[in-house]
């Protein structure tokens, strides 16, 4: 037996997980001890600022609903999810349109509608339409590809804010013709404020950051033999573009929506935008966030 300091307790905590049997939880397991315990010493962690730690982290927890993930919240903020997000996209075999985030507010069953419907079961203001078409990246048209779009309102919630989980509203599931084309209507999402009245919101706070998020569209696209694209449409005149509080917005997919003589729908301001879907690897996956009501049910 020998006495343990700062240093050599790492080696201890290492050699004691040493028998771990799954290869991969070993190493993740070491390199979250050796960073855990590098980042304790490099901070000079006191043993106040350790409880606070906990306190927060089970404050998170405890923040979790069937409605509310926060520790996707948390994940977010942070930009943990941008980054494995990114190491997921540097592993796939070929890179289609760019990817983003899932985020903490997607559901899965929303309804399947024709193209062409409208998301918004009673829409306030002006109406837009969104088209375009799915192709792989040679330009071959992916016909049937389902694509799950979802949103804030106008006045910058989602259902799961203003309905509580109780009904959906500016979701809808559609399936892309076989030219690949699809196209929607909707309104303009209103750019949003992350939920600042939980311990993540109280954490942005603390750090001076506006915990604004842009307006955008999420889309959730998927086909067979292709790989899951999570991404998201990003108006480019929000004035939060360039500082998106969960680091989701890429210059590729930054739109706006204009008069455009090629609408399906003629008349109406129109967002033009093409997707690609790169070929998937056999059982490839990744799909950054989940449902929060599955999350919910798996931890019971």
């Amino acid at each position: 037996m020998r006495d343990l300091d700062e240093f050599t307790v790492t080696d201890e905590a290492l050699s004691q997980m040493a028998g771990t049997a799954n290869p991969r939880l070993k190493e993740i397991g070491e390199a979250a001890v050796r960073h855990l315990h590098a980042f304790a010493r490099e901070v000079n962690l006191t043993p106040e600022e350790w409880l606070q730690g906990i306190q927060f982290m089970t404050a998170v927890g405890q923040a979790c609903t069937s409605l509310r993930q926060e520790v996707i919240l948390l994940s977010d903020v942070l930009g943990l999810s941008a980054v494995v997000n990114a190491l997921h996209d540097k592993k796939a075999r070929e890179l289609g349109s760019q990817s983003s985030l899932l985020g903490p507010f997607f559901r899965e069953g929303a309804p399947v509608l024709p193209n062409g419907a409208q998301i918004v079961e009673k829409p306030t203001e002006e109406e837009i339409v969104v088209y375009g078409k799915v192709a792989d990246n040679d330009g071959t048209p992916v016909g049937g590809a389902l694509i799950q779009i979802w949103q804030t309102s106008e006045r910058g919630l989602y259902d799961l804010q203003e309905r509580m989980g109780e009904s959906m509203d500016m979701r809808g599931n559609f399936l892309t013709e076989a030219d690949g084309s699809y196209h929607f209507r909707t309104v303009r999402p209103l750019g949003y404020s992350i939920p600042m009245d939980g311990p993540v919101g109280e954490m942005v706070k603390l750090q001076n950051r506006h915990g604004m998020r842009p307006s955008h569209i999420h889309c959730l696209i998927g086909a067979d033999g292709y790989r899951e694209l999570v991404t998201a449409l990003y108006f480019g005149d929000d004035p939060n573009i360039d500082s998106d509080t969960v680091f989701g917005v890429s210059q590729s997919l930054v739109v706006n929506a204009h008069a455009d003589p090629a609408s399906p729908i003629p008349g109406m301001r129109a967002v033009h935008y093409d997707f690609r879907l790169a070929k998937a690897a056999p059982g490839e996956s990744g799909r950054v966030g989940a449902d929060p009501t599955k999350l919910m049910k798996a931890a019971e």
